[in-house]
């Protein structure tokens, strides 16, 4: 056999995100690029603030020492003091550059985190819809995804997750705002997750870790406000990077953030750090920990996805689709006309639209549009989506 059962697996049941994008590489090369329509990969396409193109320039021609070579595993501590600075004004507690600890984006602070927090059997609590790596994520580190499912709103359903709390329980993840509903979790909902949590490990006698997934923080619209977890609950672990708001996915550069109030901080942020080295990060690349240093706070104009989803969503709205307006992030999701999202997505291919089935985020009836594309391709998509829902009914 040429890879492990377990590889083999996982290969067969693949990220549908890019299985559409593969999809998509083969109706490009059969119809030409601009014929297909391509909404499935969250892939920015709003080009890096100005200031990011200065401060990569200043970044490559400042004459600094080993400039490119290594530096401590947690990365460099100015730059850890400037993200605890932004990440400190977000979570509404006072954090230290000792509190941070750069990663290889925010799947490289996901998996150092739970690397340093799971044992062999644990099990995560995830809410549905999500974005199913976590599975792999957890996985890797023997432990277990438990999916449990949102409210009808897509809000968290804090009684269905407490349900789900077990001796083996370590964590909870949550994605705020969400991939793939652009839900953005109200305060309200998370003191009650707060509070439930704090009961459940105190019945356990050991601290139940919440992990906040938070790349698309910044991408919030109409003035809504995404609430910090770490003022509300103790034991939390904010992992997050730039790939979203600065745009900048192929750069691999985001960050963990441990609570101070978390139990023994000090050690989880220890435990991060190796967990960063064995997994064989090493440590955050350097040039992009330099150039996103003057960069806190700062985003793309969100301006620009908010047109985009206005857009989208008055036009599938009229043709008669069902779905909840984003608050946040750039997807739609709505419901799969004639309820088969296998076969709805199928049908929107022949219209040359690519878009991710509601399974592939474990809530099979739904799917997934990015939105983030040349407006010029969502215009072009709506002939698409117009045709199939007359076809397959609302």
């Amino acid at each position: 056999m040429p890879v492990s059962r377990r590889i083999a697996s996982s290969l067969e049941n693949s990220s549908w995100i890019r299985r559409m994008f593969e999809a998509g590489n083969v109706l490009r090369a059969k119809h030409g690029a601009d014929k297909v329509c391509d909404l499935s990969l969250g892939n920015p396409d709003v080009e890096p603030p100005a200031e990011f193109q200065a401060a990569l320039v200043e970044a490559v021609s400042a004459r600094v020492a080993r400039k490119h070579g290594y530096m401590p595993n947690a990365g460099y501590p100015d730059v850890r003091a400037r993200v605890a600075e932004q990440a400190s004004r977000e979570q509404g507690v006072s954090l230290g550059a000792e509190h941070v600890v750069m990663s290889v984006g925010a799947s490289g602070a996901m998996n150092s985190a739970l690397k340093a927090i799971l044992d062999p059997g644990a099990e995560v609590i995830a809410s549905t819809p999500c974005f199913m790596e976590y599975i792999s994520y957890v996985d890797n580190h023997g432990g277990t995804l438990v999916l449990t499912p949102s409210r009808p709103d897509f809000d968290l359903d804090v009684d269905a997750i407490q349900s789900r709390i077990t001796d083996r329980t370590a964590a909870l993840i949550i994605n705020s705002p969400n991939n793939p509903t652009g839900r953005i979790y109200p305060e309200p909902t998370l003191r009650r997750l707060a509070a439930m949590l704090r009961a459940a490990s105190e019945r356990a006698g050991r601290a139940i870790y919440l992990l906040s997934d938070e790349p698309y923080r910044k991408l919030a619209y109409d003035g809504a406000q995404v609430p910090g977890v770490m003022a509300l609950y103790p034991h939390s672990i904010v992992v997050t990077s730039y790939s979203k708001d600065l745009s900048l996915p192929g750069e691999r550069i985001g960050f963990a953030a441990v609570n101070p109030a978390a139990d023994d901080a000090g050690k989880l942020v220890d435990g991060i750090i190796l967990a960063t080295r064995i997994l064989g990060y090493v440590n955050a690349p350097a040039l992009m920990q330099r150039v996103i240093c003057s960069l806190q706070g700062l985003s793309v104009d969100v301006e620009i996805y908010r047109r985009k989803r206005d857009l989208f969503c008055s036009a599938l709205s009229s043709m008669g689709y069902q779905f909840a307006v984003p608050q946040g992030a750039f997807y739609i999701f709505p419901k799969a006309p004639g309820g088969d999202d296998l076969a709805f997505v199928q049908a929107l291919q022949e219209e040359l639209v690519l878009v991710v089935p509601g399974r592939g985020f474990s809530l099979p009836g739904y799917f997934r549009i990015a939105y983030c594309v040349d407006t010029p391709v969502i215009e072009r998509s709506l002939r698409g989506f117009e045709r199939v829902i007359r076809r397959l009914g609302a």
